[in-house]
């Protein structure tokens, strides 16, 4: 098997686990940090198909994650956010190029703005004594999902090089 094809097939994993996640979120507000743990590692081979070089390229995709993750990490102990949640995009910003960090960070912020916004009007049809907690997963996932199509799988070129 040729470099292509097995980065292809990394990718087909993450996007059926980022979906699995979703579900998790969806159906139990709990996203397990098995899951979490296998789309950080999954990472690794992708990096290695890639050819993206120990140094600097992998350290720099570490270090980017990690930061990011620290900043969610924030909204976590500030209780806007989710422990599962946070591991995620931590997991899932391993497998997004740099140039499209904030890109993807966006689509991430709308798309849970979308998500907030439904759950809003899902309570006030349906009120309840539960605290609203609204899946993130969801969010994380579509800019996931999104992300992969702009890098790896749009015929034309990624709005994150123009």
């Amino acid at each position: 098997m040729d470099s292509g094809s097995i980065s292809l097939g990394l990718m087909a994993m993450l996007a059926v686990l980022v979906i699995a996640a979703a579900v998790s979120d969806l159906r139990s507000r709990t996203i397990s940090n098995g899951l979490n743990g296998t789309i950080a590692l999954l990472a690794i081979p992708f990096w290695l198909v890639s050819g993206l070089s120990a140094w600097p390229d992998m350290t720099v995709q570490i270090g980017a994650a990690v930061l990011v993750f620290l900043l969610f990490a924030g909204l976590f102990f500030l209780g806007g956010m989710g422990g599962g949640d946070v591991k995620m995009i931590g997991a899932m910003m391993l497998w997004i190029p740099l140039p499209l960090f904030m890109p993807t960070l966006t689509v991430m912020a709308i798309a849970g703005g979308i998500l907030s916004a439904v759950m809003l009007i899902h309570i006030k049809m349906r009120p309840s004594d539960k605290p609203v907690e609204v899946p993130y997963g969801v969010a994380i996932a579509v800019a996931g999902l999104w992300a992969l199509h702009q890098q790896y799988f749009n015929q034309f070129q990624s709005i994150a090089s123009s």
